[in-house]
């Protein structure tokens, strides 16, 4: 697979964990938050890191902890915290879960990788501003593709 995390992820050596969940979070840049908040006036002048944390409904937090965002903040469902049909997987392109998972049933095979690969390649995505990462959607589709193997095998034999 191509590797797309270079377009768009923020390099920072600090760390830093979520004040709600205590897992590590993963950088976020300034824009990713300009773009996806509903209210910018309560973005601090400090580096933010993203909460990958599926039950943690923080979103974003700053490297003091004292800002803290949540899914309500947001303009856009955040795809890696949702367990309800459509899971927003891909912003630029517009994939969920459940369109790969549509055309894994229908055809056999998901022609999302390949289709996101050619649009980046291009130069059409903007991940820093409509994903929520922050970063490259293609590891989520490809862990979307791989879940759908996952959930449709029998369990226990069955």
């Amino acid at each position: 697979m191509i590797q797309m995390e270079k377009c768009c992820k923020p390099k920072r050596k600090a760390r830093a964990y979520c004040p709600e969940c205590a897992n590590e979070g993963k950088p976020v840049k300034r824009i990713t938050l300009e773009n996806l908040l509903k209210a910018l006036s309560q973005i601090e002048d400090e580096p933010y890191w993203f909460c990958a944390t599926f039950e943690c409904p923080a979103v974003y937090f700053s490297s003091s902890s004292k800002s803290i965002f949540h899914k309500l903040d947001l303009k856009v469902r955040v795809g890696i915290k949702e367990s309800e049909n459509p899971i927003p997987l891909c912003y630029c392109f517009g994939w969920n879960r459940k369109k790969i998972w549509d055309e894994i049933r229908e055809t056999g095979n998901s022609t999302a990788i390949e289709s996101i690969t050619k649009e980046v390649k291009a130069g059409r995505c903007f991940c820093e501003r409509s994903n929520p990462q922050g970063t490259c959607c293609l590891a989520n589709i490809s862990n979307a593709v791989k879940d759908y193997g996952l959930q449709s095998q029998p369990k226990n034999g069955q």
